[in-house]
């Protein structure tokens, strides 16, 4: 295992992420419930599973839910009280993921009802006798806005009890997300939500200056780049409040998020249209991040539902490929592609949370083949230290004999 002294904090150079002066391009992954399987001690193992899984085939990076609002097994049951037992729960996570060297992004909140969601917060100011009639009032009204500010403060502040590092110090955490997924229906100039993310990237800032922080969005292109509208995958995207570049130009946002879901977004049956899609979604939001935000872009989610018509584990691996070879290109040339994480993986024994989207490696021999295939050539990325790709050999003599 690693010194401590070299697991340092991931930062951002230009449009790459760098740890200890070299670059580190990402092979990750989301399994969104850790927490909540921390929670209770019959599923707790079920969390290393899924690390020792991931760190077999190389991936580097996970990304999970650091909310539960208001539901079952809630870290937040009302605002600012929170369940010490679920608290612990999360430690662990991080806890656990220290140990298998695996980073964590961290979502704060859902746009969706899963997990509680804006909805939630909508709720519980209700109960606390606002007349909200809106579940984008989450964005806008002050009241709401200062409950999650309070969620932020208290999560990054947190003293990790496994470890006794505070959140806001562990180089364990790669980035903060502001939300899963944010759109804002209901103000399609996205005004609305982007004073949000200006409000909400300089708060964490504000609180915590060492971590890097990305808004989670789905990267749909809105008003402020009309010539972008032909990448979106229909034409309602550009009416959900979001805007890839004007969001992403927000002071403290440190890097631009992306999913990818042709089943979702295009036709629910696999078809050939999805695969040249994904291809030219994502070399538009790398070409973005290259020529206007000057920051690096992972794709954050990407997937297949085994319940869409038409679907076979090949085209899953057809898929895969097609983002990972996407990645790959913008590697070589010391682009803004930085990485993606897979939607998402799975230990053994935990099938009745699957929502489709779930890979088991020990199921899917080929697609474990794949992502480990990626993670070596990441690596050997991450490991060159050359001209090519911007970087000096300035490298640190505790590094060279470590």
């Amino acid at each position: 295992m690693e010194k401590e002294a070299e697991w340092q904090m991931v930062q951002k150079k230009g449009n790459q992420f760098i740890v200890n002066e070299q670059p580190f391009y990402v092979n990750g992954f989301n399994t969104y419930w850790l927490m909540v399987f921390a929670a209770d001690e019959s599923t707790r193992r079920k969390v290393t599973d899924v690390f020792k899984r991931a760190s077999s085939v190389g991936m580097t990076v996970c990304r999970t839910w650091a909310f539960n609002d208001g539901q079952w097994r809630a870290l937040q049951k009302s605002p600012s009280l929170y369940d010490e037992q679920v608290f612990k729960a999360l430690d662990f996570v991080v806890s656990e993921a220290t140990k298998y060297r695996i980073r964590l992004i961290l979502s704060l909140v859902n746009n969706w009802e899963a997990y509680g969601g804006k909805a939630q917060y909508v709720k519980w100011g209700n109960a606390a006798g606002l007349n909200l009639t809106s579940d984008d009032e989450f964005f806008s009204h002050p009241t709401l806005r200062g409950y999650y500010k309070d969620h932020v403060k208290m999560v990054l502040n947190r003293v990790n009890t496994f470890t006794n590092i505070t959140y806001k110090e562990d180089p364990t955490i790669f980035a903060w997300e502001l939300m899963n997924e944010p759109r804002c229906s209901s103000d399609s100039s996205g005004d609305k939500l982007q004073e949000w993310i200006k409000e909400m990237a300089f708060y964490v800032k504000s609180v915590d200056s060492k971590h890097l922080v990305e808004i989670g969005l789905e990267g749909f292109y809105g008003p402020s780049t009309p010539q972008r509208f032909q990448f979106n995958p229909n034409s309602y995207a550009q009416l959900v409040g979001t805007d890839f570049i004007r969001n992403h130009q927000v002071l403290g946002v440190d890097f631009a998020s992306v999913h990818v879901y042709p089943d979702s977004w295009i036709s629910q049956s696999v078809g050939d249209s999805h695969i040249p899609f994904v291809k030219s979604w994502m070399e538009a939001h790398i070409e973005d991040a290259e020529k206007y935000l000057g920051m690096p872009v992972v794709f954050g989610e990407f997937g297949v539902s085994a319940k869409d018509p038409g679907y076979n584990s090949s085209y899953r691996d057809t898929l895969i490929n097609a983002v990972y070879k996407t990645i790959l290109n913008s590697t070589k040339k010391g682009g803004s592609g930085a990485g993606s994480l897979l939607w998402q993986l799975f230990p053994d024994g935990t099938d009745y949370m699957d929502d489709g989207y779930a890979i088991v490696l020990s199921k899917a021999p080929s697609t474990s083949t794949m992502i480990s295939l990626q993670s070596t050539r990441l690596a050997l990325f991450n490991s060159l230290c050359s001209e090519r790709c911007h970087w000096s050999c300035k490298k640190k003599k505790s590094t060279i004999s470590g």
